[in-house]
């Protein structure tokens, strides 16, 4: 169904709980972790570090809680084996601990995440080939209502272009779609004025992985 980004709530983690390590992640459509005692819940968002380049800072929701010592990751599609190699997925995990909305924000804007390409042509031959190579970075950009500046939402901007540490977006629909982004923040605090409209600073979102996405 049609959605529109009207009522979109968004958020940045601000806190994360101590880094723990993952000692095995299983080749499966939705990745099982064993993470010892990892006090995780259905529905915690984790930030994941991996052995595995296409996981590698990628932020995913806990579908299932087996035990004390394993989850699931939804959508964590891990299946196939020549680009997840068996029995070298280890790493570590971190989970938010703290969500900040973020408020008085408008003109949002993504860019970025496209296909890449290598085109090439043969000397002997008078056609170009065209073949994919992976996906450029995501970028995303918004206005915040400068008079915001004692919001929650502005201060966790400023500290987190301040000390430029990862952190993740969650952007959360109406309907309940969910989108996560690992990123860095950029907010510049200068103020941009334009006639007939209100003042705002603008924000920079550098994407560090692939966005995850689920359905409402």
């Amino acid at each position: 169904m049609a959605r529109t980004p009207s009522g979109t709530i968004r958020s940045v983690a601000t806190a994360f709980a101590a880094s723990r390590p993952i000692s095995a992640i299983t080749n499966a459509t939705e990745a099982v972790v064993s993470c010892a005692s990892h006090a995780l819940v259905v529905g915690d968002i984790v930030e994941i570090t991996s052995g595995w380049a296409r996981l590698q800072k990628r932020a995913f929701r806990v579908k299932t809680v087996n035990d004390a010592n394993t989850i699931v990751l939804e959508q964590a599609d891990t299946s196939n084996p020549n680009l997840y190699p068996a029995g070298s997925g280890a790493g570590s995990l971190r989970k938010v601990n703290t969500w900040v909305q973020l408020t008085s924000t408008m003109n949002h804007s993504s860019s970025g995440g496209e296909a890449r390409k290598v085109t090439y042509k043969f000397s002997e031959s008078d056609v170009e080939y065209s073949i994919n190579d992976g996906f450029s970075a995501v970028d995303r950009t918004f206005d915040m209502d400068a008079d915001a500046i004692t919001t929650p939402g502005y201060l966790a901007l400023r500290t987190l272009t301040d000390v430029q540490t990862d952190t993740i977006m969650r952007s959360i629909a109406k309907s309940g779609a969910t989108s996560l982004l690992p990123c860095t923040i950029n907010l510049n605090e200068e103020e941009v004025e334009q006639d007939g409209q209100i003042v705002v600073c603008r924000v920079a979102v550098s994407g560090n992985a692939r966005s995850t996405r689920y359905a409402a």
